[in-house]
């Protein structure tokens, strides 16, 4: 394959990679996300900025950037219930979200990725 070729190829797939990410961070619902966060009371343990029972948003965005599985990993969190460490070290099993919407959490866990 020539350069200019490689070059082409080397283009459209950052282009490509682009929009899926652009497009991924464009489709999150903020105040939805809080909505359904807030019905939850998702932010009796967790904060957006600051740690409580719970770590902080931002601090679970930055454990999972860039990882695969990140959305599959927090999904599952959010609705099967497993155990969740508290700062104390006990255990406790996590709240299920309480909604059927696939859509609703995958927006939420999309926006806690986008801190």
């Amino acid at each position: 394959m020539n350069i200019q070729v490689r070059s082409i190829v080397f283009s459209g797939v950052a282009a490509a990679i682009f929009a899926v990410s652009f497009n991924a961070t464009a489709a999150v619902d903020v105040e939805a996300a809080k909505t359904l966060a807030r019905a939850n009371n998702c932010f009796k343990c967790h904060g957006e900025t600051k740690e409580k029972d719970g770590p902080a948003y931002v601090k679970v965005a930055e454990k999972y950037r860039g990882k695969a599985g990140a959305e599959e990993k927090l999904i599952h969190h959010l609705t099967s219930g497993e155990k969740a460490k508290f700062p104390d070290g006990h255990e406790e099993n996590h709240k299920v979200i309480n909604t059927k919407d696939m859509g609703e959490i995958k927006n939420l866990v999309g926006w806690i990725l986008s801190l």
